[in-house]
């Protein structure tokens, strides 16, 4: 995305420049593009800022049917006024695997829609008064806003600006072009036969990747048009045009993502696309149709920008009537043109470049990301402590899986290096990407996701360090040390129980009582830990070197299960909080603590129980 912004720079400069040489009155345009681009940055941005992620959120909750998220790709896309920030966002949300194919396709069809919005309100109140005189206001009461230290003030400030900026621009535009009729008669370029539609279509689809920006190409077209600078069949080519490129940044932007991100990107072009090959050369035929709705809504060629809008929103219906019907062919249309990639393991699944876009969008696929990591590392502590994953996370007892696999311990190390390393790297580089913009808040849970990858690979390392005495120990004739060691594994495995049972619950109480139970635990054997050590060595039932690499190992473990607890708290409980603004831990009473204690003295029982029978 970036390195096609840096092309397209030079090319827009170029553009401009002859511009301003060979039609001095083409400056008024030019400002009044620049102008009306910069009120849509910041429009976006306080749209964003005062949804607060509400946008990214719905995005996730209101797309589980088809109605449903074609309503949210038509609503979001009227508030924001940018199909492609919204594409950006499903894109993203695809590629995390957090919304369907399915979902995308209906934000596809409903951001297509939404895009009209913008067409109507410019077409009925942008060219049909002076604009000028609502901004002004605008943008003084938006620059007071904007300097107050109140996030919600300055997010409301940022959006009288874009408002305020959206109409001087489209002022500067239209005067422009009144300015540039003594000049330069557009009409002169009028297409001739279906090529010279075809090369006004052109016109239309490169005008929009300069600008990068569909809204910004369609207020040009409506400003010519409403001044008789060019015809309604060129307005209508232009608009089809602008339809299909502004599909291309999207498109581009997705070539970070994984196989199911470009798969909606080509969708979002394709809708567009076979949308214009089909209304390309009916397009006499689809005049006819706007002329004879526009008679019967009383609509005069005084008022040729209403039925440009009448054709850019028959346009977008007809996509959507091509598309929704086939829609489950197109799904398995893009799975044949895109297969999934062979999954590597050493790279990140879910972090793409276009979610850098919105910080909370970078947020959602980060904790993905950082889950996946997760689902990483603990397969690789289950099989560096001697159980298989496969089987860890039934039902028996983890006595019993002790006896299962006694001797299967995995390399930690090796494995760490083949399926942890690269995809910590990505995630870590993406982190401090997505922090440079990030609000308070943002930023909050961005360092708490840092700091969750940062415990989970300490944690790793912490079950690298442990291998060389289980393997050891585990199988020793001496049942004293050989107890100790299956002890240790069994504390990390109720650690990892606890952390699956906090993700797989709903209630944010419940899964915060599961982890502060097991850190209870936790610090009860590391306070025992010492004493019953000296009590092994007191009775000369282990060697003291024994004893020195228990002890050093005790203190392993105890991090690796603390670092462990940490991350289930920074993941998997209210995922859309900072953990740090709800620092209470429950207190629990005495006969909860009493409850703990009596369970884990039933948990060595047991063992012992199982060792010497």
């Amino acid at each position: 995305m970036d390195l096609f912004k840096r092309m397209m720079l030079p090319v827009s400069m170029i553009f401009l420049g002859l511009g301003f040489w060979f039609y001095p009155n083409f400056e008024k345009i030019a400002a009044g593009i620049a102008v009306f681009l910069f009120g849509l940055w910041m429009l976006e941005r306080g749209v964003q800022a005062l949804s607060g992620g509400l946008i990214e959120q719905a995005l996730e909750k209101v797309t589980k049917s088809m109605p449903r998220a074609i309503s949210f790709g038509f609503v979001s896309t009227a508030l924001v006024q940018s199909s492609t920030l919204v594409m950006v966002l499903a894109i993203s949300f695809l590629a995390a695997g957090m919304i369907p194919l399915s979902s995308g396709l209906g934000v596809v069809m409903g951001a297509n829609l939404g895009t009209t919005t913008g067409t109507w309100l410019v077409a009925t109140f942008g060219l049909s008064m002076s604009l000028s005189k609502i901004a002004l206001p605008l943008l003084i009461f938006g620059v007071l806003l904007l300097f107050q230290s109140r996030t919600s003030y300055s997010a409301l400030g940022h959006l009288l600006l874009g408002m305020g900026f959206l109409f001087l621009g489209i002022d500067y535009i239209k005067e422009g072009f009144i300015s540039l009729q003594s000049s330069i008669d557009l009409n002169q370029f009028n297409p001739k036969g279906f090529l010279g539609v075809l090369a006004v279509f052109v016109m239309g689809f490169i005008m929009t990747i300069i600008l990068q920006s569909s809204h910004a190409s369609l207020l040009l077209t409506l400003s010519a048009l409403s001044v008789g600078q060019i015809s309604l069949t060129m307005a209508a080519s232009i608009t089809v045009g602008a339809c299909v490129g502004t599909t291309i940044i999207p498109l581009i932007s997705s070539l970070s993502a994984n196989a199911a991100g470009r798969r909606l990107a080509l969708t979002h072009f394709l809708f567009n696309l076979v949308t214009a090959i089909i209304v390309l050369p009916l397009l006499p035929l689809a005049l006819f149709a706007v002329e004879y709705i526009s008679s019967a809504a009383g609509i005069t060629d005084a008022n040729s920008p209403l039925k440009l809008a009448f054709f850019h929103t028959g346009f977008s219906m007809t996509g959507v009537l091509i598309i929704f019907p086939l829609r489950s062919q197109l799904e398995k249309l893009l799975l044949v043109i895109i297969p999934e990639a062979e999954v590597t393991e050493s790279k990140a699944r879910f972090l793409n470049l276009a979610a850098l876009e919105s910080t909370t969008t970078a947020i959602a696929v980060t904790r993905s990301e950082t889950i996946y990591l997760y689902e990483l590392a603990s397969g690789i502590i289950i099989n560096g402590i001697g159980w298989q994953s496969h089987e860890f996370y039934q039902d028996k007892p983890l006595t019993q899986l002790t006896e299962l696999n006694k001797n299967a311990i995995a390399d930690v190390q090796l494995s760490y290096e083949q399926h942890i390393k690269g995809v910590y790297s990505d995630i870590i580089g993406f982190i401090s990407s997505a922090r440079e913009k990030s609000s308070d808040v943002q930023d909050e849970l961005l360092r708490e996701l840092w700091a969750a990858n940062f415990h989970l690979i300490d944690a790793v390392k912490g079950v690298k360090h442990l291998q060389r005495n289980l393997q050891n120990y585990l199988s020793h004739p001496n049942q004293y040390i050989a107890q100790s060691y299956q002890e240790i594994r069994l504390q990390i495995g109720e650690v990892l129980r606890a952390i699956e049972f906090a993700k797989n619950t709903e209630d944010p109480t419940d899964s915060r009582l599961a982890l502060d139970h097991q850190q209870l635990i936790t610090e009860r054997i590391r306070d025992e830990s010492n004493a019953l050590i000296e009590n092994f060595i007191r009775k000369r039932q282990i060697t003291t070197q024994m004893a020195t690499s228990l002890m050093t190992d005790k203190s392993y473990v105890n991090k690796v299960s603390l670092s462990l607890l940490s991350v289930g708290r920074l993941l998997f409980i209210e995922k859309d909080k900072p953990q740090a603004k709800n620092p209470e831990s429950l207190e629990l009473e005495a006969d909860d603590l009493s409850a703990i204690n009596q369970k884990l003295d039933e948990q060595r029982l047991e063992l012992s129980v199982e060792e010497s029978s």
